[in-house]
Protein backbone atom coordinates (compact mmCIF):
# COMPACT_ATOMS: atom_id res chain seq x y z
CA UNK A 1 0.00 0.00 0.00
CA UNK A 2 1.55 3.50 -0.73
CA UNK A 3 2.82 6.13 1.87
CA UNK A 4 0.61 8.20 3.97
CA UNK A 5 1.47 11.30 5.41
CA UNK A 6 -0.02 12.90 8.18
CA UNK A 7 0.86 16.58 8.66
CA UNK A 8 -0.25 18.05 11.63
CA UNK A 9 -0.50 15.90 15.13
CA UNK A 10 -2.87 18.08 17.23
CA UNK A 11 -6.04 16.31 18.16
CA UNK A 12 -7.81 15.60 15.02
CA UNK A 13 -4.20 14.56 13.45
CA UNK A 14 -3.75 12.05 15.94
CA UNK A 15 -7.33 11.10 15.64
CA UNK A 16 -6.88 10.21 12.04
CA UNK A 17 -3.25 8.52 12.39
CA UNK A 18 -4.84 6.30 15.10
CA UNK A 19 -8.29 5.34 13.55
CA UNK A 20 -5.68 3.98 10.45
CA UNK A 21 -3.13 1.89 12.55
CA UNK A 22 -7.05 0.49 13.69
CA UNK A 23 -7.86 -0.31 10.58
CA UNK A 24 -5.36 -2.26 9.90
CA UNK A 25 -2.79 0.17 8.06
CA UNK A 26 0.53 -1.01 8.56
CA UNK A 27 3.03 1.86 10.56
CA UNK A 28 5.60 2.10 7.92
CA UNK A 29 2.84 2.74 5.33
CA UNK A 30 2.66 6.14 7.47
CA UNK A 31 4.82 9.16 8.18
CA UNK A 32 4.11 11.85 10.42
CA UNK A 33 5.26 15.89 10.02
CA UNK A 34 5.44 17.03 13.37
CA UNK A 35 8.28 20.05 14.20
CA UNK A 36 7.86 19.58 18.56
CA UNK A 37 10.32 16.87 19.55
CA UNK A 38 8.50 15.70 22.67
CA UNK A 39 5.63 15.42 20.44
CA UNK A 40 7.02 13.24 17.75
CA UNK A 41 9.05 10.90 20.46
CA UNK A 42 5.31 10.41 21.88
CA UNK A 43 3.43 9.63 18.80
CA UNK A 44 6.72 7.58 17.75
CA UNK A 45 6.38 5.48 21.06
CA UNK A 46 2.32 5.11 20.60
CA UNK A 47 1.95 3.85 17.16
CA UNK A 48 5.69 2.66 15.97
CA UNK A 49 5.45 5.12 13.05
CA UNK A 50 8.26 7.24 11.48
CA UNK A 51 8.02 11.50 12.47
CA UNK A 52 9.53 13.09 9.71
CA UNK A 53 9.60 16.62 9.13
CA UNK A 54 6.74 18.14 7.04
CA UNK A 55 9.07 18.77 4.42
CA UNK A 56 10.49 15.22 3.96
CA UNK A 57 6.72 13.61 5.10
CA UNK A 58 5.89 15.58 2.22
CA UNK A 59 8.55 14.24 -0.56
CA UNK A 60 7.88 10.65 0.60
CA UNK A 61 4.35 10.19 0.83
CA UNK A 62 1.76 9.61 -2.26
CA UNK A 63 -1.07 11.21 -0.42
CA UNK A 64 -0.72 14.05 2.20
CA UNK A 65 -3.72 14.78 4.32
CA UNK A 66 -2.99 18.12 6.08
CA UNK A 67 -4.54 18.44 9.36
CA UNK A 68 -3.55 22.01 10.45
CA UNK A 69 -5.73 24.94 11.90
CA UNK A 70 -7.20 26.84 8.63
CA UNK A 71 -4.64 30.25 9.96
CA UNK A 72 -1.78 27.77 9.88
CA UNK A 73 -2.73 26.55 6.04
CA UNK A 74 -0.83 29.24 4.05
CA UNK A 75 2.43 28.69 5.77
CA UNK A 76 2.16 25.20 5.39
CA UNK A 77 1.66 25.23 1.86
CA UNK A 78 4.49 28.02 1.45
CA UNK A 79 7.07 25.59 3.46
CA UNK A 80 5.69 22.11 1.06
CA UNK A 81 3.83 23.84 -1.72
CA UNK A 82 6.82 23.36 -3.95
CA UNK A 83 8.06 19.71 -3.19
CA UNK A 84 4.38 18.68 -3.97
CA UNK A 85 3.83 16.42 -7.47
CA UNK A 86 1.15 16.28 -9.52
CA UNK A 87 1.13 12.71 -8.60
CA UNK A 88 0.57 12.86 -4.92
CA UNK A 89 -3.13 13.90 -3.46
CA UNK A 90 -3.36 16.36 -1.01
CA UNK A 91 -6.46 15.84 1.27
CA UNK A 92 -7.06 19.00 3.37
CA UNK A 93 -9.04 18.66 6.76
CA UNK A 94 -8.68 22.48 7.58
CA UNK A 95 -12.01 24.09 8.02
CA UNK A 96 -12.88 27.02 5.82
CA UNK A 97 -10.46 26.19 3.53
CA UNK A 98 -11.39 26.12 -0.31
CA UNK A 99 -9.70 23.63 -2.71
CA UNK A 100 -9.57 26.62 -5.12
CA UNK A 101 -7.01 28.23 -2.31
CA UNK A 102 -5.36 25.09 -1.62
CA UNK A 103 -4.58 24.52 -6.34
CA UNK A 104 -3.70 28.22 -6.04
CA UNK A 105 -0.23 27.40 -3.72
CA UNK A 106 0.41 23.85 -5.01
CA UNK A 107 1.86 22.85 -8.50
CA UNK A 108 -0.60 22.69 -11.23
CA UNK A 109 -2.43 19.29 -11.90
CA UNK A 110 -2.10 18.84 -8.61
CA UNK A 111 -5.53 16.64 -7.20
CA UNK A 112 -7.01 18.16 -4.08
CA UNK A 113 -10.10 16.96 -1.76
CA UNK A 114 -11.73 19.58 0.61
CA UNK A 115 -12.97 17.35 3.76
CA UNK A 116 -15.05 18.82 6.60
CA UNK A 117 -14.87 15.91 9.40
CA UNK A 118 -16.53 16.33 12.79
CA UNK A 119 -14.85 15.05 16.43
CA UNK A 120 -16.78 11.67 16.85
CA UNK A 121 -14.41 10.38 14.80
CA UNK A 122 -12.15 10.48 17.96
CA UNK A 123 -14.40 7.17 18.81
CA UNK A 124 -14.47 6.17 15.27
CA UNK A 125 -18.14 7.32 14.95
CA UNK A 126 -17.13 10.52 12.50
CA UNK A 127 -19.20 11.61 9.96
CA UNK A 128 -17.05 13.14 7.38
CA UNK A 129 -17.90 15.50 4.07
CA UNK A 130 -15.42 15.20 1.28
CA UNK A 131 -15.44 17.50 -2.24
CA UNK A 132 -13.37 17.05 -5.06
CA UNK A 133 -10.69 19.69 -6.44
CA UNK A 134 -10.60 20.85 -10.53
CA UNK A 135 -8.20 17.79 -10.67
CA UNK A 136 -10.00 14.97 -9.24
CA UNK A 137 -11.27 11.98 -10.11
CA UNK A 138 -13.51 8.99 -8.81
CA UNK A 139 -10.01 7.16 -7.89
CA UNK A 140 -8.99 10.66 -5.65
CA UNK A 141 -11.93 10.56 -3.93
CA UNK A 142 -12.15 6.78 -3.20
CA UNK A 143 -8.78 7.20 -1.41
CA UNK A 144 -9.64 9.84 0.51
CA UNK A 145 -12.85 7.90 1.51
CA UNK A 146 -10.99 5.42 2.97
CA UNK A 147 -8.75 7.35 4.70
CA UNK A 148 -11.32 8.96 6.74
CA UNK A 149 -13.28 6.00 6.25
CA UNK A 150 -10.94 4.73 9.32
CA UNK A 151 -12.93 7.07 11.78
CA UNK A 152 -16.34 6.55 10.81
CA UNK A 153 -18.69 7.55 7.62
CA UNK A 154 -17.63 9.59 4.48
CA UNK A 155 -20.31 11.64 2.07
CA UNK A 156 -19.23 12.89 -1.36
CA UNK A 157 -21.17 16.61 -1.72
CA UNK A 158 -19.90 19.26 -4.06
CA UNK A 159 -17.99 22.14 -2.82
CA UNK A 160 -20.93 24.22 -2.81
CA UNK A 161 -22.59 22.23 -0.17
CA UNK A 162 -19.84 22.29 1.67
CA UNK A 163 -20.63 25.17 4.39
CA UNK A 164 -24.01 23.48 5.00
CA UNK A 165 -22.13 19.95 5.83
CA UNK A 166 -20.59 22.44 8.26
CA UNK A 167 -23.52 24.00 9.89
CA UNK A 168 -24.79 20.14 10.17
CA UNK A 169 -22.15 17.91 10.91
CA UNK A 170 -18.91 19.76 11.41
CA UNK A 171 -20.59 21.63 14.28
CA UNK A 172 -23.10 19.47 15.01
CA UNK A 173 -21.81 17.44 17.96
CA UNK A 174 -21.61 20.59 19.69
CA UNK A 175 -25.29 20.84 19.34
CA UNK A 176 -26.12 17.68 20.74
CA UNK A 177 -23.67 18.43 23.81
CA UNK A 178 -25.44 21.86 24.28
CA UNK A 179 -29.24 19.89 24.35
CA UNK A 180 -27.57 16.62 26.83
CA UNK A 181 -26.43 20.18 28.87
CA UNK A 182 -29.77 21.41 28.93
CA UNK A 183 -31.33 18.05 29.87
CA UNK A 184 -29.08 17.12 32.73
CA UNK A 185 -29.22 20.65 34.40
CA UNK A 186 -33.15 20.45 33.90
CA UNK A 187 -33.05 16.83 35.52
CA UNK A 188 -30.79 18.29 38.14
CA UNK A 189 -34.01 21.15 38.79
CA UNK A 190 -36.00 18.60 38.91
CA UNK A 191 -34.50 17.18 42.14
CA UNK A 192 -32.46 14.34 40.15
CA UNK A 193 -28.74 14.07 41.37
CA UNK A 194 -26.47 15.36 39.08
CA UNK A 195 -25.09 11.85 38.48
CA UNK A 196 -28.21 9.94 37.96
CA UNK A 197 -29.42 13.02 35.43
CA UNK A 198 -26.10 12.71 33.59
CA UNK A 199 -26.67 8.64 32.95
CA UNK A 200 -30.27 8.93 32.39
CA UNK A 201 -29.64 11.35 29.87
CA UNK A 202 -26.47 10.03 28.07
CA UNK A 203 -28.19 6.44 27.72
CA UNK A 204 -31.20 7.98 26.14
CA UNK A 205 -28.85 9.74 23.71
CA UNK A 206 -27.33 6.71 22.82
CA UNK A 207 -30.33 4.63 22.65
CA UNK A 208 -32.03 6.75 20.49
CA UNK A 209 -29.32 7.25 17.80
CA UNK A 210 -29.34 3.55 17.91
CA UNK A 211 -32.82 3.17 17.29
CA UNK A 212 -32.41 5.77 14.36
CA UNK A 213 -29.53 4.08 13.06
CA UNK A 214 -30.46 0.42 12.81
CA UNK A 215 -34.38 0.77 12.56
CA UNK A 216 -33.84 2.91 9.51
CA UNK A 217 -37.34 4.68 11.08
CA UNK A 218 -38.02 8.03 10.28
CA UNK A 219 -37.61 10.41 13.39
CA UNK A 220 -40.92 11.64 13.16
CA UNK A 221 -42.35 8.50 13.66
CA UNK A 222 -40.16 7.02 16.20
CA UNK A 223 -41.29 10.59 18.10
CA UNK A 224 -45.07 9.60 17.08
CA UNK A 225 -43.99 6.10 18.64
CA UNK A 226 -43.03 8.00 22.30
CA UNK A 227 -46.18 10.60 22.16
CA UNK A 228 -49.35 9.46 23.72
CA UNK A 229 -52.55 11.46 23.48
CA UNK A 230 -52.73 14.18 26.17
CA UNK A 231 -49.55 12.67 27.73
CA UNK A 232 -46.25 13.84 29.28
CA UNK A 233 -44.40 13.98 25.72
CA UNK A 234 -46.93 15.43 24.45
CA UNK A 235 -46.99 18.13 26.83
CA UNK A 236 -43.65 18.62 26.54
CA UNK A 237 -42.69 18.60 22.79
CA UNK A 238 -46.00 21.60 23.04
CA UNK A 239 -43.35 23.96 24.96
CA UNK A 240 -40.81 23.33 22.88
CA UNK A 241 -42.76 24.78 19.68
CA UNK A 242 -43.90 26.85 21.94
CA UNK A 243 -40.36 28.25 22.56
CA UNK A 244 -39.88 27.99 18.82
CA UNK A 245 -36.53 24.86 18.93
CA UNK A 246 -37.26 23.92 15.49
CA UNK A 247 -36.76 27.79 14.11
CA UNK A 248 -33.92 28.20 16.34
CA UNK A 249 -32.09 25.59 15.16
CA UNK A 250 -32.72 26.38 11.66
CA UNK A 251 -31.46 29.63 12.99
CA UNK A 252 -28.63 28.69 14.44
CA UNK A 253 -27.31 26.24 11.12
CA UNK A 254 -27.80 29.18 8.69
CA UNK A 255 -25.71 31.40 10.94
CA UNK A 256 -22.70 28.46 10.81
CA UNK A 257 -23.30 28.39 7.36
CA UNK A 258 -23.05 32.01 6.63
CA UNK A 259 -20.00 32.23 9.08
CA UNK A 260 -18.26 29.43 7.47
CA UNK A 261 -18.51 30.91 4.05
CA UNK A 262 -17.22 33.98 5.22
CA UNK A 263 -14.49 32.06 6.59
CA UNK A 264 -14.07 30.31 3.35
CA UNK A 265 -14.01 34.12 1.31
CA UNK A 266 -11.71 34.94 4.48
CA UNK A 267 -8.83 32.01 2.90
Amino acid sequence: MSVTAIIGAGVMGETLLSGLVRAGRPPADLLVGEKRPERARELEEKYAVSVVSNLDATKRAATIALVVKPQDMAGLLDEIGRAVRPGQLVVSLAAGITTSFLESRLPDGVPVVRVMPNTPALVDEGMAGIAPGLHCDDEHLAIAEDLLGSTGRVVRVPESQMDAVTAISGTGPAYVFFVVESMIEAGVHLGLPRATATELVVQTLVGSAKMLRETGTHPTVLREQVTSPGGTTAAALRELEVHKVRAAFLAAMEAARNRSAQLAEGS
